[in-house]
């Protein structure tokens, strides 16, 4: 378990959280940041469920979360650090102008270290970066081909998954090895977040 609770952040932060809540409910209005079944869900299905993988990342050192979209986590683990780590640096890549004008927008109005890329993940320079995130953007495998990519060689890559990430596991393990652990979700019980570290390809 992460044992992240919003408790222990100000209510300042709490504030800066429900801003980013309603920015998305706007925003979605025109660009579909989230389902419109998830809208009435955001703050535990999204919000809530992007905080914990805060807590899963050693706190310090910069954050690259690709395939950003809807800002989930990259602009919830942002709002989290200006208050638990206000040097670090984020920055969040999504290949959807539009979206990516969402999350400048966001990260302007709540104050955020956060620089945003425009491009295809792929196309991108390496990042060598000490934490990665990615949520619903690809299968186990995938990811594991961008880790490679940006992450340090001692960084840690986070990724939540649905009911089936042990099939994606059993196929990446094919390609990759690495060390992985396994953290139910706590907003889902179906639901991981895996965290892997030591990436090489087999």
């Amino acid at each position: 378990m992460s044992n992240f609770n919003l408790g222990d952040v100000s209510r300042e932060t709490i504030e800066r959280l429900h801003e980013f809540e309603s920015l998305v409910l706007k925003w979605t209005k025109k660009i579909n940041l989230i389902s419109s079944g998830d809208a009435a869900q955001l703050w535990d299905r999204h919000i809530v469920d992007s905080t914990q993988i805060y807590a899963l990342a050693p706190n310090v050192g910069d954050w690259l979360d690709i395939g950003s979209g809807g800002g989930f986590p990259g602009i919830v683990v942002a709002v989290l650090a200006r208050e638990l780590a206000p040097e670090r640096q984020f920055t969040l890549v999504d290949s959807d102008q539009r979206k990516c004008a969402f999350l400048r927008t966001a990260a302007r109005e709540l104050n955020l270290k956060v620089k945003v890329l425009a491009e295809r993940v792929d196309k991108i320079p390496s990042f060598n970066t000490p934490v990665l995130s990615a949520r619903a953007l690809g299968d186990l495998n995938s990811l594991l081909g961008y880790a490679e990519i940006h992450l340090a060689q001692d960084g840690i890559a986070l990724f939540p998954k649905g009911a089936n990430w042990e099939k994606e596991h059993e196929e990446a393990m094919n390609t990759w090895s690495y060390d992985i652990e396994v953290i139910t979700s706590e907003t889902n019980p179906d639901a991981t977040i895996l965290k892997i570290r030591e990436l090489t390809r087999v």
